[in-house]
């Protein structure tokens, strides 16, 4: 297994103001899901997917609409997506302003693996999750799929549509919602997700591409990829211990396999880091646990499975050791503050 895919904390801003718009508590949803208010307002924070996973699970709970992801596209702007939001909105065609979506898609999410494939007379936009990995909520590959649609749409005329969408999720009992989004024919429970675009309007020259302004965010997106790539041994271990957990605690030698690393390198790394990988796996498992003690409707005993414990005593053990209360007592405070 490989680390757990993030996604740019700002992408669920959208989210929380579609919720907002609702007359929903989006502050309260975001705890819920483990994820700190606070944590938004870092312009370059990342969550973890199964993080915004279960936020867009609770937001779909909450709304009782399963077309939310269509209708949060329309919060999202260019800054959303930082310099590739303005790298976009320069780009002087459409084929320029996917092809940056592929090269830099990194900087604000890992979840999926983009292609653009040019065929005869049309291009296509694929886009799938990597081999192995978890899958994000179907609304948010609705989002994913209806921004780039009206990213078109906004750089080339409102009357635009692509000539077909396809995509992996379910089969909603009403379509209308989505027909209404994309007005192009539309495939539901399809092998991958794509979007299917005229060749003649992709390649069309925009008036408002601006060069230089392109280049010059592409420059600060090259330099997050790179800051990006470079994340230390200690995140790159974190991240596999969040994705493995659940399958019961992982030795070492598993964590070092999954970063492609030998055990010894792996402790040198860690030791150059000024940590180890008992002391990230303490701290990993205290982290989740606070985190899974917010969600009323997780038992103590689903925590103990999902933290990797080989049963409940264990974990009120360990737990008691880290805050220095057991989890019932750690709960009922939680609950009457």
């Amino acid at each position: 297994m490989t680390a757990e895919p993030t996604t740019l904390a700002s992408w669920t801003r959208a989210l929380r103001k579609q919720l907002d718009a609702l007359g929903l508590d989006s502050a309260a949803l975001c705890r819920e899901a483990g994820l700190a208010p606070a944590v938004l307002d870092d312009p370059n924070a990342r969550c973890p997917l199964s993080v915004t996973t279960r936020l867009w699970q609770l937001a779909v709970a909450a709304s009782g609409d399963p077309a939310l992801g269509l209708k949060t596209s329309q919060f999202v702007s260019p800054t959303t997506f930082h310099a590739l939001g303005y790298a976009l909105i320069a780009s002087s065609s459409l084929r320029e302003m996917f092809e940056r979506i592929v090269r830099y898609h990194r900087v604000v999410s890992d979840a999926l693996q983009l292609e653009l494939r040019e065929l005869e007379d049309v291009y296509e936009f694929r886009f799938r999750v990597p081999p192995g990995s978890p899958a994000p909520a179907p609304e948010a590959l609705d989002a994913f799929a209806a921004i780039y649609v009206r990213s078109c749409r906004n750089r080339l005329n409102r009357e635009f549509s692509p000539l077909l969408v396809q995509l992996q999720r379910p089969q909603p009992t009403d379509p209308a919602p989505w027909q209404a989004v994309f007005r192009a024919p539309l495939q539901f429970d399809a092998e991958e997700s794509l979007l299917r675009f005229p060749r003649a309007a992709f390649e069309q020259r925009l008036d408002d591409g601006n060069p230089e302004l392109a280049e010059h965010n592409e420059t600060v997106l090259r330099r997050n990829l790179e800051q990006l790539q470079a994340a230390s041994c200690s995140e790159r271990v974190r991240s596999c211990l969040e994705a493995q957990l659940p399958d019961g605690e992982p030795s070492a030698e598993r964590i070092a396999q999954a970063l492609h690393l030998s055990l010894r390198s792996l402790q040198r790394h860690l030791a150059e880091e000024g940590t180890s990988y008992e002391a990230l796996l303490g701290e990993t498992r205290h982290a989740l646990a606070l985190r899974h003690m917010r969600d009323p409707r997780c038992s103590i005993s689903e925590i103990a499975y999902l933290l990797g414990f080989s049963d409940s005593s264990s974990f009120g053990r360990a737990f008691k050791r880290w805050t220095g209360q057991t989890p019932s007592q750690y709960r009922d405070g939680f609950n009457n503050a």
